[in-house]
């Protein structure tokens, strides 16, 4: 059988399939590579205008979910959205529940800037206004002018008394008293008790109808108060129009396109009226929560707090990296003034979901799934179609804190989460509102088909990536070396990795290593050594293994042949790093009942996979050489030196060639090692880490005394395609120092494994005698003989014995 061909174990990138000399030529990718139906997905949802329509973006991490999504929604903008700005303003007549203003994108924080302008002139006129002279000698003269009325209608009242020789006196504010006269003086107990019946009845007669006058005269006076009252308030409200109107007026002319906003400035005008007192006491409490919430020293009551403020009139775009409730929802802060806690409308706090209301927002789904109460909050979100600010406080705990209800804000967003499958199946799975609200799922593909027009738009790719990332521009050779090495990463000649973030990390070190050397371009050489750093610093685990093979620690050989014993191939993984390693399996036979025992599967170190590879192999074995009559021949497998657990059925192959090495007596080549899966029908399976178990074998090699030629590494034919060796061991088989073969059925693996011919069944169910299989059978027979042979020798003995 022949070995594979150089063209067969790497499949190089051909210079002139890439027409440019480096990737300052290229003109960089808009759109992430090769990710055609995830791009199409996320149109159809973001066109989409219905609600439900969000968008699950599936993919292992960096395959560059993120940044296609913030590309393609920076491309493809909807110019129909209108960003706003919210803001909450005080409802002066229901103070626990903030009014919600909606203004186009940027009039928001014009709005603040007007009220404060405003405001910081109110402070400062109304003090001056109500201080001056001509507004004093106003309301003096009112004060005057019904306190003569108060004084004239009591003094009536007091005159009639004073003919009825009866005293009126005052004695507390708004208190009275009418007294009886001796003379000058009012009547004593004794005095008036001394006077006749007829003169105290007299006189109580009288003080019963004076009485009854006051009253009249006091209700007169109450109707007055009022009325003075309501006329200082109407001098109030004539004066402060004085000062305010004119820019009331002006502000309401500015936004009468905004009928909220218009609304608002009435309501203002009304209660400025309703709470001068505000403007003039020094009110050292409002002071000291202005410069606790580090807000400016104005009126708290007048704020307009932005709680979104668009700069531009673009559709938000918010990319929530740690999405809390609090972060998400937005919540209201509180100050603590003398021991008191307080909260206003001021002190609302937005969301991620305020400022990406009106566009998109993108989030981390496991992240979301990780924080309390933030997956139920959202879907509430997405169903009613409002964000509730809640304070998750009052909902945790029973604490009665003061605390307000602010308007809910209208929300009009598309979500796009990012996650792996398991997460996304298991959404599916269990929670039945998930499909509803994410009703698009942007699959992302590992990988991309390889031809001269995909090479190309790679390395536009990897263009877009080095433009980004600020990183000298590759020439061509390094962007064919990328492309191969890209191909190993799938592990596909025919195949390119869209592992983004992987092929980002390598250009940033290739960068390091150009620079480094102070060259202009990144070149293959720096290419490669990134690759060579990379692989040093991830190696430590697999050079401890070599130490073993090196001192002998680990049993391997590379040389002679022996029976029952093959060179095996496996790979282990070491945080991202894979490497190849040689195992020996083994296998044993004697007398028994034809029954394979699995020493890994006993001991409980076989994974069902690799469980279930040896009873495929059992069946094999049975099919060929126990259809007619049964084995007389028992054996046993282990994998040598294995000390943790084994899953996968890579090695099946193996263990059916040391199987029938043990079973035919005929000894096993120790310098090819082998790996494959195995069917019921013999033929070779395809099985994954290719690369790494021929580089394996070939470092073992190089380990255990050198190369020699005659060594190699057997592979199924189905893998080939998947074969991008490392240049060292091309090289190798380039000298004919090293060979890889491929085989697709039992039958070549033995012939190759074991020096000679497996050997072909003939119409009799008979193999050759000078084969494999031939050996086995004869020796299976020649012990089914000597069976019949005990069995009739027990019949002579006693014939009651059947």
């Amino acid at each position: 059988m022949k070995s594979l061909s150089l063209q067969q174990l790497y499949k190089a990138c051909v210079l002139k399939d890439l027409p440019f000399k480096s990737t300052r030529q290229l003109e960089p990718l808009a759109e992430i590579v090769g990710q055609n139906r995830a791009q199409e997905a996320v149109r159809f949802a973001l066109a989409m205008p219905h609600g439900g329509y969000n968008v699950y973006a599936v993919g292992r991490n960096g395959l560059g979910k993120r940044t296609m999504m913030l590309r393609y929604l920076e491309h493809h903008q909807d110019t129909e959205q209108q960003s706003h700005d919210w803001c909450y303003v005080a409802d002066f007549k229901e103070p626990r529940v903030p009014k919600l203003l909606q203004l186009p994108a940027g009039k928001g924080a014009q709005l603040k800037q007007d009220m404060e302008k405003l405001m910081s002139r109110l402070v400062k006129v109304i003090p001056q206004t109500f201080d001056s002279d001509s507004f004093l000698e106003r309301s003096e003269q009112l004060k005057e002018e019904y306190g003569k009325k108060q004084e004239d209608e009591l003094e009536k009242v007091a005159a009639q008394a004073r003919r009825k020789k009866v005293s009126l006196t005052i004695t507390t504010p708004g208190g009275y008293r009418l007294v009886a006269m001796n003379g000058d003086k009012p009547h004593t107990a004794d005095t008036f008790k001394a006077l006749t019946d007829a003169q105290r009845d007299k006189y109580e007669d009288s003080i019963n109808k004076l009485e009854k006058k006051l009253r009249q005269a006091l209700r007169k006076l109450a109707d007055w108060e009022q009325e003075y009252a309501d006329k200082q308030q109407a001098l109030n409200k004539e004066t402060l129009e004085g000062i305010s109107g004119h820019q009331i007026d002006e502000l309401i002319e500015s936004y009468k396109s905004l009928p909220d906003v218009v609304a608002y400035f009435e309501a203002v005008r009304a209660d400025l009226v309703e709470n001068l007192e505000i403007f003039l006491d020094d009110n050292e409490e409002q002071a000291a929560i202005a410069y606790a919430s580090l807000d400016k020293k104005m009126p708290r009551r007048y704020l307009v707090n932005v709680v979104v403020h668009q700069k531009t009139n673009e559709v938000p775009m918010v990319v929530e990296d740690n999405p809390t409730y609090h972060n998400l929802f937005g919540y209201v802060e509180n100050v603590t003034y003398k021991g008191t806690v307080f909260t206003d409308f001021s002190l609302i706090r937005a969301g991620s979901l305020h400022r990406a209301n009106g566009g998109y927002l993108l989030m981390d789904a496991i992240k979301v799934l990780e924080q309390p109460f933030v997956w139920d909050g959202i879907k509430r979100a997405l169903r009613s179609k409002c964000i509730q600010i809640n304070s998750l406080e009052r909902e945790l705990t029973l604490s009665g804190t003061i605390s307000i209800e602010p308007q809910a804000v209208p929300l009009d967003v598309k979500l796009v989460l990012f996650g792996d499958r398991e997460t996304w199946m298991l959404l599916q799975e269990y929670d039945p509102e998930f499909a509803e609200l994410f009703r698009v799922t942007a699959d992302f593909e590992n990988e991309m088909y390889r031809s001269e027009e995909s090479q190309v738009m790679y390395a536009k790719f990897i263009a877009s990536v080095v433009k980004e990332k600020s990183l000298l521009h590759c020439n061509n050779k390094a962007v064919a070396r990328i492309i191969e090495h890209s191909a190993r990463m799938a592990e596909h000649q025919d195949r390119l990795s869209l592992h983004a973030a992987n092929i980002a990390n390598l250009l940033r070190e290739s960068d390091f290593w150009a620079r480094q050397a102070g060259a202009r371009l990144i070149q293959d050489v720096h290419v490669e050594r990134a690759l060579e750093s990379a692989k040093y610093r991830s190696s430590r685990i697999r050079d401890q293994f070599y130490d073993s093979i090196r001192d002998g620690s680990t049993l391997v050989s590379t040389q002679g042949s022996v029976v029952g014993q093959v060179n095996a191939l496996s790979v282990l993984s070491t945080g991202g790093f894979e490497f190849g390693l040689s195992n020996r399996v083994t296998a044993t036979c004697y007398y028994g009942d034809g029954g394979i025992m699995d020493i890994e599967r006993d001991v409980k170190l076989g994974g069902n996979i690799h469980s279930k590879g040896v009873m495929i192999l059992s069946s094999w074995l049975a099919s060929h050489f126990a259809v007619t009559d049964p084995m007389h021949l028992s054996a046993s497998l282990t994998f040598e030196q294995n000390y943790g657990e084994v899953d996968g059925d890579s090695a099946s192959l193996a263990e059916l060639c040391a199987l029938i090495s043990s079973l035919s007596g005929v000894p096993v080549l120790q310098n090819l090692a082998i790996t494959g899966s195995v069917n019921q029908f013999g033929e070779v399976q395809p099985i994954g880490g290719v690369n790494e178990k021929v580089e394996g074998f070939f470092a073992t090699c190089q380990l255990k005394g050198g190369l020699t030629g005659t060594q190699g590494a057997i592979v199924p034919a189905n893998n080939v395609q998947n074969l991008m060796l490392d240049s060292e061991v091309v090289q190798a088989v380039r000298e004919k120092q090293f060979s890889v073969f491929s085989v697709s059925s039992v039958e070549e693996a033995v012939t190759l494994l074991l020096g000679m011919p497996a050997g072909k069944v003939d119409s009799k169910g008979n193999y050759p005698k000078q084969s494999v299989f031939g050996i086995i059978q004869q020796r299976l027979e020649k012990m089914r003989e000597h069976e019949r042979q005990e069995h009739a020798r027990d019949d002579q003995k006693d014939p009651s014995i059947h």
